[in-house]
């Protein structure tokens, strides 16, 4: 009993003088990270703006990310936006190092299920957003009250007064 006390004391003052320091130091570790480098843009560059409809996208981050990286990491990309919500995608590239086909054949080497449509160079980016209101109504002729209240309220958005003027 009288050994086992003994043994038990040591191995507490072992532990103590162990693990106990008066200068904490932290360790550091350097890791080696690999990091993309930030393109280089030519100056003297003359760079064109796209638009084009991707068919096939079936999620934001899914689809329309992975297709926006491959094609902002392309050389002579500038910029690149896919918008899931309207199929859209915006590239502003140098004319010199890429072309509306090597855009299209980019996204359809992501995968088979994209399709590139309605390619054109533009001036600047389109900006306007789609309407979620069903604007189709002939807004609140002929509705019961509570239709119209539904109604009313879609017809007052911005994008619903468009359609309804129009």
């Amino acid at each position: 009993m009288n050994a086992l006390k003994n043994i038990i004391a040591f191995a507490i003052v072992a532990l103590v003088t162990v693990s106990c320091k008066n200068e904490t130091k932290p360790e550091v570790k350097t890791i080696e990270v690999a990091t993309e480098s930030a393109k280089e843009l030519d100056p003297n560059a003359t760079y064109a703006k796209a638009e084009f409809t991707i068919e096939g996208m079936t999620c934001a981050i899914g689809c329309a990310k992975t297709i926006e990286k491959k094609i902002a990491k392309m050389e002579g990309v500038k910029s690149a936006t896919v918008d899931f919500d309207r199929k859209l995608a915006m590239v502003e590239y140098n004319e010199a190092k890429v072309t509306p086909i090597s855009l299209e054949e980019t996204v359809t080497n992501v995968a088979d299920i994209y399709k590139v449509s309605d390619m054109k160079t533009v001036e600047g980016f389109s900006t306007k957003k789609t309407c979620k209101a069903d604007c189709t109504k002939t807004c609140c002729v002929g509705k019961t009250d509570a239709e119209k209240k539904t109604c009313a309220a879609d017809c007052k958005k911005t994008c619903c007064t468009e359609k309804v003027q129009a």
